[in-house]
């Protein structure tokens, strides 16, 4: 079943636009540029990965493998705390989630490892 990453990866790129939206128009004259590049880079690494998860939907219609739902697990936890906290430090300011976009950022890079070790079971 690829279902859920589709729909995941459908989500998450409908949130970072609106998200993206949100910040161009709405949190311009609020945060400072630093706080704004913040917002901007959870946006852009949410619709990247967003469109990722698409792609390991696909893969998992065309070639069902355990390994393409272990990669869609971790870029989903990954996008999430990555650039969940993103997000809320260029809102708060709280510089705790800073400590944590680095969990994110691992998840991710495991995501992606593990969906290269998915290509390598692929046929031909």
């Amino acid at each position: 079943m690829h279902r859920p990453f589709l729909s995941i990866g459908f989500i998450l790129g409908f949130l970072g636009v609106a998200a993206g939206a949100f910040g161009a128009h709405a949190l311009g004259d609020s945060l400072d540029a630093d706080r704004i590049r913040t917002f901007e880079t959870a946006v852009r690494y949410q619709l990247i990965h967003a469109l990722a998860l698409i792609g390991i939907g696909l893969a998992i219609a065309r070639w069902p493998d355990r390994n393409w739902w272990i990669a869609g697990a971790l870029i989903t936890a990954g996008t999430t705390v990555f650039s969940g906290s993103l997000y809320a430090l260029s809102l708060t300011d709280i510089g705790a989630f800073g400590a944590v976009a680095p969990v994110g950022g691992v998840l991710l890079l495991a995501g992606w490892l593990w969906a290269w070790r998915a290509t390598a079971r692929l046929p031909g």
